[in-house]
């Protein structure tokens, strides 16, 4: 029995960036984005090795099958794919979703793709969607990731002490972070002015 259908693949783009429903064939792009910078080795991260990279999206796959994930690749300007993002932790009944498993190559990285991906997935959940919250969480040691979460107008929730255990076994602390619906208005006002010091 299938759960109701609340969120579906969908493309979506702007000036800088292109979202596209995570396939198979995007494996060998994928490992390409995330040797620019080796990005698994950063051990605070979920990036996969280049050898994880098909079950990785696999499993990607499997949760958006459940109605629990939706998976994006993220291409540049040119078409090029520089990283991958989702929907996950799908509510669809309390009509919420969290933005994370995002990682993008290093020379992509501090740009303006990432605002504008957000943009793009935050109007997606608020106004499509009828999102009452859009959560983010991330490692309590990735600083960068809990900088850019801040810097798109999340407040911080708290903190899941001991929350996820690690590949090496250790347990993370998470950061949890939330936009809810009655703040998103500002936040898109936000985020358009930042996109707007990318502007060619």
């Amino acid at each position: 029995m299938h759960p109701p259908v609340w969120i579906e693949p969908i493309c979506l783009h702007g000036r800088h960036v292109r979202l596209d429903p995570l396939m198979l064939e995007h494996i060998p792009g994928l490992q390409a984005a995330a040797a620019d910078g080796q990005l698994w080795k950063l051990w605070y991260t979920s990036v996969p090795a280049p050898e994880q990279t098909q079950a990785y999206v696999e499993k990607a796959l499997s949760l958006q099958s459940a109605g629990l994930a939706l998976p994006w690749v993220v291409r540049d300007a040119a078409g090029a794919i520089v990283g991958s993002t989702r929907f996950g932790n799908v509510d669809a009944e309390n009509h919420r979703v969290e933005i994370g498993w995002t990682w993008y190559a290093r020379r992509v990285q501090r740009t303006g793709l990432n605002t504008e991906a957000k943009l793009l997935l935050l109007t997606l959940a608020f106004e499509a969607l009828g999102c009452n919250a859009v959560e983010f969480r991330t490692n309590w040691f990735n600083h960068d990731s809990r900088n850019a979460i801040a810097r798109l107008g999340a407040k911080q929730d708290g903190v899941l002490r001991s929350h996820m255990r690690m590949p090496d076994g250790t347990y993370r602390d998470t950061v949890v972070f939330s936009i809810l619906a009655g703040e998103w208005p500002t936040v898109r006002r936000h985020l358009r002015f930042k996109l707007e010091q990318h502007a060619p």
